[in-house]
């Protein structure tokens, strides 16, 4: 095989990918070009939730440190008597 051959069959190789590739949608990062819209809608409800869980976390942090300081004070308060 000479090499003007072997570059053409590696020419036909590679468009030949390239059409199976777009034919079943992938891309070149593994994932799929469209998703489906039910994994797009469970993707938002996801992101929703992990928003709220962020804000609860927040408020429950806040809380904590609030009865930390809190307490603290009471404490100071009972030494001072």
């Amino acid at each position: 095989m000479n090499p003007f051959e072997m570059v053409a069959v590696i020419v036909v190789a590679v468009m030949i990918a390239s059409v199976l590739r777009a034919k079943y949608g992938h891309s070149r990062r593994g994932g799929s070009i469209s998703a489906d819209p039910q994994d797009q809608a469970e993707n938002l409800r996801l992101r929703d939730e992990v928003k709220m869980l962020k804000e609860r976390l927040q408020v429950l942090e806040r809380i904590t440190i609030e009865k930390e300081n809190s307490l603290s004070r009471e404490i100071e308060d009972l030494r001072d008597r």
